[in-house]
């Protein structure tokens, strides 16, 4: 499986074939370093550990930095794992950039979402909320969220105001319109989740190709 942990830069537009524009986003992917090889014997599992974006050794524990030091690689800010079918084909040391997603049309894209704050449930669920006129006393208000005699409780799971955003996002099935190793950058059609600078996953679309 292809997998490659990025930043984000921005959005922008460029145009295709037809002369049409199609709005992208512009991804930073890679280079990122493999780190660590793990596979059935072992651990259980087949997968490779990359890591991302140089990071001062004084600003990691000791655990951290021996795991770094181990593998024979600078020490780096973002680590991930990425699964994989059978041995890996790749080496400890060995380097990834986004030349990887050449052959690929489709990705998956993991992200952290945009914090909101504490929020209604008119902004954070798109609630209408009451009516403006004739008596209305509660636009923005959720309305009644308990029961009567039975079972005389608000359920788990009920949508009411609370922290809104700063979650893991996963957007699926983003086509890729440009790949630029050059510059190791990959463009995809639409938006992804994040603020511009946060750090992204990347893998290949298992549902298409």
């Amino acid at each position: 499986m292809k997998g490659l942990i990025g930043k984000k830069l921005g959005m922008t537009s460029v145009y295709d074939e037809s002369g049409a524009a199609v709005p992208v986003t512009v991804i930073e992917a890679g280079p990122c370093v493999v780190v660590q090889r793990k596979d059935d014997d072992k651990e259980g599992y087949s997968a490779v550990q990359l890591g991302f974006e140089d990071q001062k050794e004084q600003r990691l524990n000791k655990p951290d930095l021996g795991h770094f030091k181990k593998a024979g690689v600078d020490a780096k800010r973002v680590l991930k794992e990425f699964r994989v079918d059978g041995p890996a084909e790749v080496s400890v040391g060995d380097v990834v950039n986004a030349s990887a997603f050449e052959e690929v049309n489709y990705v998956d894209v993991v992200a952290t979402g945009k914090g909101r704050g504490y929020q209604g449930v008119v902004k954070r669920y798109g609630f209408a909320g009451g009516r403006a006129s004739h008596g209305g006393g509660w636009t923005r208000r959720p309305g009644s969220i308990g029961m009567c005699e039975f079972p005389g409780r608000v359920f788990k799971g009920k949508k009411m105001p609370g922290q809104m955003g700063d979650k893991r996002v996963t957007t699926q099935n983003l086509k890729i319109i440009q790949v630029r190793p050059e510059e190791n950058l990959i463009l995809v059609k639409g938006s992804i989740p994040g603020a511009n600078g946060g750090i992204v996953v990347i893998k290949e679309a298992l549902k298409r190709k």
